[in-house]
C-alpha cells in the first residue's frame, strides 16, 4: 500500500477494513484469523505459558530487525523461557497519522515472515490509529500463547548452588546497534541486532537437559540485571567470570568509546540457561550445534555464598559485584 495512514483508517468504517483486509490479513492469513470475529477460538490443552509485551522502538528499523519482527522474536522468547512450545500471538498496534503506509506494510511482512519462520500464528489483533504527535509512529503490543513442555517448568526460582551458569553468545549486539543507528554512529565493524526467536534451540536443550533450572532472556538491562534478578529470586549467589563473556570486538570497541557497559546492554537472540554440573556439557553440545548458539558457553556458577548478588571475577582476579541497572542507559531499546 502506498500513501499515508489516515484517522479514518481506525475509525471502524471502509478504510479500516481496507487496511485490515489489504495489510494485515493478507500478511498474517491462517485458518484461525480468517474468521475475524470479536475473539480467537484456540483449543488448547495442558498448563499453559502467556506473555505480553509491548515494543517502542526507535528506531523502527534497524541493522538486523525492525519493530515488527523485534515484537514477535521477543514475545516468542518469552514464552520459551518457561519451558514452552510457543503456538499462538496476538499483536495490537498503535499508529500515528501521517505515518507511511509503506513503511507499516514493511513492518507487518516482516512480523508474518518472523511469525511463520517460528512456527507461530497471530490469531487475533487490533488496530488504533491516533492524532499525529499522541504517539511515535508506531508501538506494537503483542501476547504469546504457548503449551509447557516439562514438569517441572524452568524458573528464576529454581536455581540451586552447583548449578553451571552458561550463555549462548556475545552480549550487548542489540543494544549498540540501535544506539548506532539512532545517533548515526558508525564503527569500523558493522554492529547487528542479534533479533531471532530462540524456541526451536530452546526445544532442543530441553530434549537433551530435560531438568533445565532457569531460562532467562538479557533483554532491557542485560546480563548483570538478569542475573541479579535470578539471584533474588532463588536466593543464591551467582558468580562469573569477565573472561568467560563473550562481546564482539565491534560492540567491546564501540561501548568503549561511548562509556557504556556491554553487560548492561540489551540482547534479542541469546538466553542465559542455568542447569545442574552434571549436564553442562550436554547442554552446551546442544547450543553450538545451532547456528544461534555456535558461541554459547560456561560463564560461572551458582553458590550458597552472597545470596540474592551477582560477583564477577575480573581478569586481573579481583572480585567486584554487579548492580541492577541505575536508571535508563538507552531508552526505547526494544
Amino acid at each position: 500500500m502506498s500513501g499515508r495512514l489516515l484517522l479514518d483508517h481506525g475509525s471502524g468504517g471502509k478504510a479500516s477494513q481496507r487496511l485490515v483486509s489489504e495489510m494485515f490479513m493478507r500478511h498474517f492469513d491462517n485458518e484461525i484469523l480468517r474468521v475475524m470475529d470479536d475473539a480467537a477460538y484456540l483449543d488448547i490443552s495442558g498448563p499453559l505459558a502467556v506473555s505480553t509485551d509491548s515494543f517502542t522502538v526507535d528506531p523502527i528499523f534497524f541493522p538486523g530487525g525492525d519493530i515488527g519482527a523485534l515484537a514477535v522474536h521477543g514475545t516468542v522468547n518469552d514464552v520459551s523461557m518457561l519451558g514452552a512450545t510457543p503456538l499462538f500471538l496476538t499483536c495490537g498496534f498503535i499508529l500515528e497519522e501521517g505515518l507511511d503506509l509503506g513503511d507499516l506494510e514493511r513492518i507487518v511482512v516482516s512480523m508474518g515472515h518472523a511469525a511463520r519462520e517460528a512456527g507461530v500464528r497471530i490469531v487475533a489483533g487490533d488496530t488504533k490509529v491516533v492524532p499525529r504527535g499522541a504517539a511515535d509512529k508506531i508501538f506494537i503490543n503483542t501476547t504469546g500463547i504457548g503449551t509447557v513442555r516439562v514438569n517441572p517448568a524452568p524458573s528464576g526460582h529454581r536455581a540451586v548452588p552447583g548449578d553451571a551458569i552458561l550463555l549462548t553468545g556475545s552480549m550487548g549486539d542489540h543494544g549498540l546497534a540501535i544506539l548506532s543507528t539512532r545517533q548515526g554512529l558508525s564503527f569500523e565493524s558493522p554492529v547487528v541486532s542479534d533479533c531471532a526467536s530462540l524456541n526451536f534451540l530452546v526445544g532442543k536443550v530441553l530434549d537433551a537437559v530435560p531438568d533445565v533450572h532457569v531460562l532467562r532472556d538479557p533483554t532491557r538491562g542485560g546480563l548483570a540485571t538478569t542475573l541479579n534478578e535470578i539471584a533474588g529470586q532463588s536466593g543464591v549467589g551467582c558468580f562469573i567470570e569477565e573472561s568467560r563473556i563473550p562481546v564482539d570486538p565491534a560492540v567491546a570497541g564501540g561501548c568503549a568509546v561511548l562509556g557504556l557497559d556491554p553487560l548492561y546492554l540489551a540482547n534479542e537472540g541469546k538466553f542465559i540457561c542455568i542447569v545442574p554440573e552434571a549436564d553442562a556439557e550436554a547442554a552446551l553440545a546442544v547450543m553450538r550445534a545451532d547456528p544461534l548458539g555456535r558461541g554459547a558457553c560456561r560463564i560461572g556458577e551458582v553458590r550458597a555464598d552472597y545470596p540474592g548478588k551477582v560477583v564477577m571475577t575480573t581478569p586481573l582476579g579481583g572480585q567486584r559485584l554487579l548492580g541492577m541497572l541505575e536508571g535508563e542507559q538507552l531508552p526505547r531499546i526494544c
